[in-house]
């Protein structure tokens, strides 16, 4: 395959991983909530799928169910996640960034734990290729274009449409910009939080599923999911929280990382060791322009919702 489709592709599988943390976090966003959780919540995702496989992997069971139970692991691990950080907000109000934050602290240990105790020849080594359907037998990027992947698509598409062309969007996006006046025309705030929240946080838990089993399918991959959870909240911005957005901005970020690995196979270019870790450097530098260009936008449609980060209390109403 040629080198710049190849890196092309690449970036786009790997930047499926963005697509899902920052299609989660729009959702919860939308619905007034900043969820500073969401790496831990990738973390746990990928956790709780990993789980399963290490429980199911050489059971004998068809691999399209051991592919959906793995995806329903993922989903119910981070949607409990997602569960106690609308509890802690929603009902209890407590402040969004310190519970966000602690979500984190805790996923992220709570999923080297489970990780450290498990058998990698298990949860990875057969159920992998089940996850890379239709591309299962190549030895190229096109491998990584697998189930997951084209999931992540249809997510950011799906979940675009239900928030600007549905009924239920428009509720959604009318709890974000103004619970008070959502709540005085009857509609119900807290449920709208907590399902926004939830779901959401189900849908950035596949993040982390994906990058484990499927795109790096390493049995260290989980040591450096993190990162790409705090990468997929910046990338919200950068897709001014229209979902489909996400996967344009994913592929960006997705090039810049590869661009360390690729640009030293290119012989006209001269990489030493010393530039390496400058390369590595590129998605961050980004994330820092993004967030500058969006910070001097006055556009009204490219902001975020008016509530956001605000706990909504029925009383002051």
């Amino acid at each position: 395959m040629n080198i710049w489709l190849s890196f092309f592709i690449d970036s786009l599988a790997f930047g499926a991983t963005f697509v899902y943390g920052s299609t989660g976090e729009i959702l919860t966003e939308k619905a007034g909530h900043l969820n500073l959780g969401i790496p831990g919540i990738m973390c746990m995702g990928g956790a709780g799928g990993c789980l399963m496989l290490n429980m199911i992997g050489k059971s004998g069971l068809p691999p399209f169910l051991i592919v959906i139970l793995g995806i329903l692991a993922s989903l119910v691990f981070s949607g409990l996640m997602g569960l106690i950080y609308s509890f802690m907000t929603v009902t209890l109000r407590a402040n969004q960034n310190v519970t966000g934050l602690a979500l984190t602290t805790f996923g992220v240990g709570l999923m080297k734990v489970i990780m450290s105790k498990m058998n990698a020849t298990v949860y990875l080594v057969g159920p992998k290729m089940y996850y890379r359907w239709p591309f299962a037998g190549r030895q190229d990027s096109l491998q990584c274009l697998g189930v997951l992947f084209f999931l992540a698509i249809i997510i950011a598409i799906a979940a675009s449409y239900v928030l600007f062309r549905t009924k239920v969007g428009l509720h959604l996006r009318a709890v974000g910009e103004n619970p008070a006046t959502a709540d005085a025309v009857g509609i119900n705030v807290n449920r709208y939080k907590y399902a926004a929240t939830i779901i959401g946080s189900g849908i950035s838990g596949l993040g982390g599923f994906y990058y484990i089993i499927d795109y790096m399918a390493s049995q260290e991959a989980y040591l450096s999911l993190e990162a790409f959870g705090w990468l997929s909240i910046a990338l919200v911005i950068f897709a001014l929280w229209r979902p489909h957005m996400t996967i344009i901005g994913s592929t960006v970020f997705g090039i810049l990382f590869s661009c360390s690995s690729y640009i030293t196979n290119i012989e006209w270019i001269q990489v030493t060791m010393a530039m390496k870790p400058l390369l590595k450097m590129l998605p961050y530098v980004f994330t820092i322009l993004v967030l500058i260009i969006s910070s001097v936008r006055n556009k009204r449609e490219n902001q975020p919702p008016s509530s956001l980060g605000l706990s909504y209390f029925r009383e002051d109403r």
